[in-house]
């Protein structure tokens, strides 16, 4: 094996250590038992491994129960915040994939009066820090009375992002002409081509948007926890910094904490494993003529 590529691989190893390190030492921290957190804290494999902190997580077993494993007896209610969040980030994932791709055939075929300006500027837009609107959204969400509604949290997010419509356009740019042209001589409108010829093309682009948007309103913590409030409207990362804050023992529950956490991942796991040879194989169709 050449030099070179001896040391690609050492390094691509390294970088997969460093990445799925703490995610092992989350599942250890989950199924190792409260009582030796601390004196096991040094083993690779725990000692005595347990699911009775996956089991009082899900509420499968009495406060007595959890409190007799070493539970704190603070509660989380996981499946409903599980589909609370299911619910906010399909909302967005679906609706700004959809919103972005209508923008950016637009701005790829589309010829109206200050087009290119429109579009250097939503470019630019990408070099504006996330945190720096934070503040006039709240305003406006408060303004508007949506504060603790789901309307309120995925009002900021849900039509477009500088990055979505830019990497569909990309794609829509390598979309030969010629296919368009046969569908308006077969009658179609520009509605019809987008609809029918446009979209069943770009199924892989789309699947791409799609799934890094969802996995980002997956994660999302400061916005809904800003504005989603109640109970009614809380998603599981905010439901996690609750249930840790909420601890009535002098130290965290960490083993209920990360058994919490290990299932807030699954979904976004199964959902990568699904999707992600789209995700990959639709990375070779930006930016090609």
């Amino acid at each position: 094996m050449r030099p070179g590529r001896l040391l690609a691989w050492i390094v691509l190893v390294a970088f997969l250590v460093v990445t799925i390190v703490p995610f092992y030492w989350m599942i250890r921290t989950a199924i190792t038992p409260a009582a030796d957190i601390y004196a096991d804290s040094a083993g690779v494999v725990p000692k005595h491994p347990t699911m009775i902190n996956f089991w009082r997580v899900l509420g499968l077993v009495d406060e007595r129960a959890a409190r007799d494993a070493g539970g704190s007896g603070a509660k989380i209610n996981f499946l409903r915040y599980t589909l609370n969040s299911v619910v906010y980030s399909g909302i967005i994932a679906v609706v700004q994939t959809f919103c972005c791709a209508m923008a950016g055939y637009a701005f790829a075929r589309l010829r109206f009066p200050g087009r290119d300006l429109l579009f250097g500027a939503l470019v630019a837009a990408l070099m504006v820090p996330p945190i720096f609107t934070l503040l006039p959204n709240f305003a406006l969400v408060r303004g508007l009375d949506l504060i603790d509604t789901f309307a309120g949290m995925v009002a900021p997010s849900l039509l477009m992002t500088p990055f979505a419509v830019f990497f569909l356009r990309q794609f829509f740019l390598s979309v030969p002409r010629e296919v368009e042209e046969a569908a308006v001589i077969d009658g179609a409108g520009r509605w019809g081509v987008f609809w029918r010829v446009i979209l069943p093309m770009s199924r892989g682009p789309l699947i791409t948007i799609a799934l890094t948007t969802a996995v980002w309103a997956w994660k999302d913590f400061l916005w809904p926890l800003l504005v989603g409030r109640g109970e009614d409207n809380r998603v599981l990362t905010v439901a996690l910094g609750v249930f840790l804050q909420q601890s009535p023992n002098t130290q965290p529950d960490w083993t209920g904490l990360m058994a919490a956490s290990t299932l807030s991942v699954l979904p976004v796991l199964l959902l990568l494993i699904f999707l992600g040879k789209r995700l990959v194989q639709s990375l070779n169709f930006t930016g090609i003529k």
